[in-house]
């Protein structure tokens, strides 16, 4: 099953948006996600601070902030 994670920061509206996306993505498709606040780990804020959202799929940074509901969800079910 793939993992999802985006990384985030309260108050960004482009995270909102991707998280509201990739909850959206769980009825059509079968993987974990979380979301991890880069501000409560120092490398996590060095590593993305404004580069946020970030979309990782089993570990490898896949999408950003224009990430698109489709290209997304196709990619997840080709992991399933």
């Amino acid at each position: 099953m793939p993992e999802v994670i985006i990384y985030s920061r309260p108050g960004c509206h482009l995270c909102e948006r991707v998280e509201q996306l990739v909850d959206r993505a769980h009825a059509e498709a079968n993987f974990e996600s979380r979301i991890v606040n880069i501000d409560s780990d120092p490398a996590l804020k060095a590593r993305y601070d404004w580069e946020i959202p970030v979309v990782a799929i089993n570990g490898k940074d896949m999408f950003g902030y224009a990430m698109e509901y489709e290209a997304f969800l196709a990619k997840v079910k080709e992991l399933q």
